[in-house]
């Protein structure tokens, strides 16, 4: 089953893909390698999970925040190689969580995009990751991700 089959079968729909927000593009090629920028929680232009985890969100609201944001990152793959199928892996995953000064739990943030990832891609999503508490986000957003996948 494609990675696209997988999220109608789960419910979701990729959001579109958000425009930089500064001077940058949101993915750039490497050979085989995606470097893909920083991405937040973002459908229909706007930020839809906004705040600190550990203050006005909760654990589960931050970790479907990821989700969204990983969503939105799938979605910039697809616009940049045509097809998620081309996808063959996910090297890296950097995770900033928006979280009160005490929050210490911001790797369960984290797995709404790992989970995600695992659904969709199987063994082949196993990544690499670091999952981090900031004092602010753009745009106020509960999480930003940037990724490095590979393709064919």
């Amino acid at each position: 089953m494609t990675p696209d089959a997988k999220l109608a079968e789960l419910g979701l729909e990729l959001p579109a893909p958000f425009p930089p927000a500064a001077d940058y593009v949101s993915c750039r090629r490497s050979g085989n390698l995606l470097y893909i920028s920083g991405h937040g929680p973002m459908r229909d232009g706007k930020a839809v999970y906004t705040g600190k985890v550990g203050a006005e969100l909760d654990i589960e609201t931050g970790a479907k925040s990821a989700e969204l944001t990983m969503l939105g990152i799938l979605a910039s793959i697809k616009a940049e190689i045509g097809e998620l199928s081309r996808v063959t892996g996910f090297l890296r995953l950097s995770v900033f969580v928006n979280a009160t000064a005490d929050f210490q739990l911001h790797h369960l943030v984290a797995d709404g995009a790992s989970k995600l990832l695992t659904a969709l891609y199987g063994p082949s999503a196993a990544h690499a990751r670091f999952a981090v508490g900031m004092m602010s986000l753009p745009f106020s957003i509960a999480t930003e991700i940037e990724a490095i996948a590979e393709f064919e």
